[in-house]
């Protein structure tokens, strides 16, 4: 969340220039005033925010946009950062990094993320088994690369589908926009959990001939980064987990904590990206443009955790059937919250997590472009592939543990910002009291695959009608997910000091969640993962085939997308007040199988011709169609009411697909907890209507005043379901899978302002500042499990705001900036498990640089400069969650252009 904003709202009228048919607009150097001479703006960004204000008074539908000023000069370290200061836009940023984007209260998987206004393949990193499948990983493009990011809220007929929340279209640079320039931007990336500095070296350069007909663009960068994150977690609190008189008797109605591991995550990232543009405009209407983007992203993941159990229950280990944990008496209750207790038979598990994760993305668009006259011809073309694995198969995720069952003390009487006090009369750092733990390796590879196509064709008329577009689109994508699980007890339960010395260490950090409050154990033992690895991952283990379990985890999703629009413009006066606008519709099917593996007991089966025994669980393929037809009709009326007055109507129906994994017909059962997650086939997408109406007051050259009211009713929600299903060699668990649930209703709105103050004498004439506001109500009802949800949609804040001011003069340019967000459910819980709230989070972030000569500017950046924590909790804020401290990220460096 860096400050380096180019501006909040520009370069709007580019996002009609990759959202065909719509006409090219480019932002000017300078703003015009309404007597028309032209107000020189001062700085680098003031001009941008100047432009950009110009250029959102002109745009035909509502659409705010951040660009960069200069080649490879985007503000910040990550292009998701750069969207938080976008009206209505709230990020996640997972370990201290911006990660996924959310718009209007709905989460990543609500948004259409577009490079160059075409699809691309989506993946996730696999470092724990994520594979969801909408969200698009903002990390994978180097925001150097970044030309503009527009962030479309009321789309128009031609634009693709896919979001409830907001079309994002990530443009890159061209040579024919760039011309003949170099730049080379060498930068440091310091983090002070680590201690350690990283380099990040970016190279673009860009030509183009002297008649400007042909350009070429290519680029280069090495990204590094270290990252620490101290983390106290909780995976829930359970309902009725004592009930029965042999586990303490407790009251019906009363939560208890489930899974908590205080742990320090670890991450070694290095990103190596190239790019390559070329333009071919041999004259005025024709014009061909080629557009190459390929990333690789390494993560080195290294966790350090302890594990304890305090509702363990028909647990067994190595094939010893362990007792259940029991409350003991003397337990506090505050309302339906049990504070302070003790559990007898708790299980204690150091734990230590590896994984190597690589995740590639590739992409390759071609578009052609022909305007004759007052025809508009544009064909378009992208392949794109996004890999996720393990590029070392023996550093899957490999998880290497040790356990002791032992009495814990606990007491969260403290509240969820602050770490509960944990106890037990056994010595956690002591290898002596440890004995081996299922030893689990489980390799994972997600592959996506993106084949995009489209021809739009347009005629500018005269008159009431002013364009007619028409077009077509196909679109097919693959999802192939794989993964295994190698489960080996060869030494389950043998003392951990069989395996030698060198099998583990203390805690290698001795400032664990330093600065917060309570004791959940501040320094325990963790295993060594060479030292595992070498014993038990054998030649022979590896070539083991595949488990029942290992073939119902993996899936193969296919979609197979035709669309079709029609688009009209319209311009009139109505009285004095020029009216303009666009109507249309599109129509949209979808073919989806969904295929994948079930465990079934067999009935008269025969393999090579031998007969299995009735009964047995085999495997059996099995594969889920399923079509979908939508007719998504679109508005948008803009209204000139006065020479700085700018009303907008629109009105659009919109969808998005369920997440990949959401539907695929597949069941993950945890290696470490009594649960499950599964897919369905059956699923059908989100729909919704939605509303818009704003009004934009631009007071000044470079002054804008807008404010904005929503309203999305939305149908077929999805949510979640459990269901208790047994799985072999496992017992009961409970499955998680998701249903078409019921519906919302979300609205709100939005109030923004900007301005570079002018006006003021110099050198007080390079001051502005810029901020927004948004408001966000849901009306909802539906059900997790049998628990009633209302009122609420995960990822969804009330309230928002962010807040930036900033002085670009001469060769000094300083920005500080703060950006808040309210609370928000993350997890909606079950029947028995409490939903999960991430508490309220703001980080102040800051930028400074001084243009040394014309060729060479200086900058220093910081993220999170008051070392913001953030917190969740669990409904309640007795019940504690989590409490996650990535600490702060300095960046400096050196920027020369020629």
């Amino acid at each position: 969340m860096t400050l380096m904003l180019s501006t909040a709202f520009a370069a709007v009228a580019q996002a009609q220039s990759t959202m065909p048919p719509a006409a090219d607009a480019t932002a000017p150097a300078v703003a015009a005033s309404d007597e028309g001479e032209e107000v020189v703006v001062n700085g680098t960004y003031a001009r941008s925010l100047a432009a950009g204000i110009e250029t959102k008074r002109r745009a035909a539908y509502g659409v705010d946009s951040i660009s960069s000023t200069d080649i490879g000069k985007f503000p910040t370290q990550n292009v998701a950062e750069a969207l938080q200061l976008v009206p209505g836009v709230a990020i996640t940023r997972p370990r201290g990094e911006g990660l996924y984007v959310s718009v209007r209260g709905l989460g990543p998987q609500f948004q259409n993320t577009l490079m160059n206004g075409r699809t691309i393949a989506l993946n996730d990193l696999i470092e724990n088994g994520g594979a969801a499948g909408r969200q698009f990983r903002f990390e994978m493009l180097p925001a150097e690369f970044t030309s503009s990011i527009d962030v479309v809220k009321t789309p128009t007929a031609d634009m693709s589908e896919g979001a409830l929340g907001g079309n994002i279209d990530v443009k890159t640079f061209h040579p024919l926009d760039v011309g003949t320039k170099t730049t080379i931007n060498l930068r440091g990336t310091y983090t002070t959990q680590t201690d350690k500095v990283r380099p990040n070296v970016t190279v673009l350069t860009s030509a183009k001939n002297a008649e400007g007909t042909f350009g070429i663009l290519a680029g280069a960068q090495y990204w590094g980064k270290t990252v620490r994150n101290d983390r106290f977690m909780n995976f829930g609190w359970l309902l009725n987990r004592y009930t029965d008189a042999a586990r303490g008797g407790a009251p019906t109605g009363l939560y208890s904590p489930t899974r908590t591991r205080p742990t320090v995550e670890t991450e070694d990232r290095k990103r190596v990206s190239g790019i390559v543009s070329a333009q071919w405009a041999p004259t005025p209407e024709l014009e061909t443009t080629l557009d190459v983007v390929a990333t690789r992203l390494d993560v080195a993941y290294d966790e350090f955790g302890l594990d304890i159990y305090p509702d363990d229950v028909n647990v067994t280990i190595g094939g010893v059937k362990q007792l259940p944990t029991v409350l003991q008496p003397g337990y506090t209750v505050v309302g339906d919250t049990i504070t302070k207790a003790t559990i007898n038979n708790a299980r204690f598990m150091a734990s230590r997590e590896y994984s190597l994760n690589r995740h590639d993305l590739l992409t390759v668009g071609l578009k052609q472009a022909w305007n004759p006259d007052r025809w508009h011809v544009t064909a378009n073309v992208n392949w794109s592939a996004a890999h996720s694995y393990h590029p070392d198969y023996r550093t899957g995720t490999v998880r290497s543990r040790a356990y002791f069952i032992a009495p814990l003390s606990y007491d969260a009487s403290a509240g969820y910002q602050t770490m509960p006090t944990f106890t037990t009369p056994v010595d956690v750092t002591n290898p002596a009291n440890y004995r081996l733990y299922q030893f689990n390796i489980a390799p994972k590879d997600s592959k996506d695959w993106d084949v995009f196509s489209r021809l739009d064709v347009g005629h500018d008329f005269d008159g009431f009608l002013s364009k007619l577009a028409a077009g077509g689109e196909y679109h097919w994508r693959k999802r192939d997910y794989f993964r295994r699980d190698y489960l080996i007890d060869t030494a389950t339960n043998q003392p951990l000091t069989s395996l030698g010395s060198s099998a583990y260490q203390q805690l290698p950090y001795d400032d664990f969640l330093k600065g917060v409050g309570g004791n959940a154990f501040r320094n325990w033992l963790v295993p060594v993962t060479q030292a595992y690895v070498g014993d038990f991952f054998t030649p022979a283990v590896a070539a083991t085939p595949l488990s029942l379990g290992d073939r119902r985890s993996s899936f193969v999703v296919t979609e197979k997308i035709a669309a079709t629009y029609l688009r009209a413009d319209y311009q009139f006066d109505a009285g004095q007040v020029p009216v303009s606008g666009n109507v249309g519709v599109r129509y949209v099917h979808t073919d989806q199988v969904a295929s994948g593996t079930l465990i079934v007991p067999a009935k008269g089966l025969v393999i090579d011709g031998v007969p299995i025994a009735d009964g047995t669980q085999v495997p059996q393929a099995v594969s889920y169609p399923k079509t979908f037809n939508n007719v998504l009709p679109s508005f948008n009326l803009r209204a000139d009411l006065t020479q700085k007055l700018v009303g907008r109507l629109a009105a659009s129906r919109v969808l998005t697909r369920p997440n990949v994994t959401d539907t695929a017909p597949r069941i993950t059962v945890s290696t470490d907890a009594q649960t499950a997650s599964g897919g369905n086939p059956q699923l059908v997408p989100f729909l919704a209507t939605q509303f818009d109406g704003s009004l934009e007051w631009y007071f000044a050259p470079s002054g804008l005043l807008s404010g904005a009211v929503f309203y999305k009713a939305m149908d077929d929600y999805i949510t979640q379901s459990n269901t208790e299903i047994n799985i072999p060699n496992r017992g009961t668990v409970r499955l998680s899978s998701s249903i078409n649930g019921g519906n919302a209703k979300v609205y709100g709105a939005e109030a923004a302002y900007s301005q570079v103050f002018t006006f003021l004498p110099a050198p007080f004439d390079g001051f502005g500042v810029q901020g927004s506001y948004t408001h966000t109500e849901v009306k909802a009802d539906y059900t997790a499990g049998s628990r009633t949800i209302k009122d609420q949609l995960i990822g969804l804040s009330k309230n928002s705001f962010n807040l930036v001011g900033f002085y670009d003069k001469g060769p000094l340019s300083a920005r500080l900036s703060y950006v808040w967000r309210d609370k928000y459910l993350s997890s909606t819980g079950s029947t028995v498990q409490a939903p999960t709230y991430v508490a309220a989070f703001g980080s102040l972030d800051g930028q400074l640089s001084v243009r040394a000569t014309d060729q060479l500017t200086l900058s220093l950046e910081g993220i999170n400069i008051a070392g913001a924590r953030q917190n969740t909790y669990n409904d309640n804020g007795l019940r504690f969650g989590e409490i996650n401290y990535y600490g702060r990220t300095i960046l400096f460096g050196i920027r020369a252009e020629f």
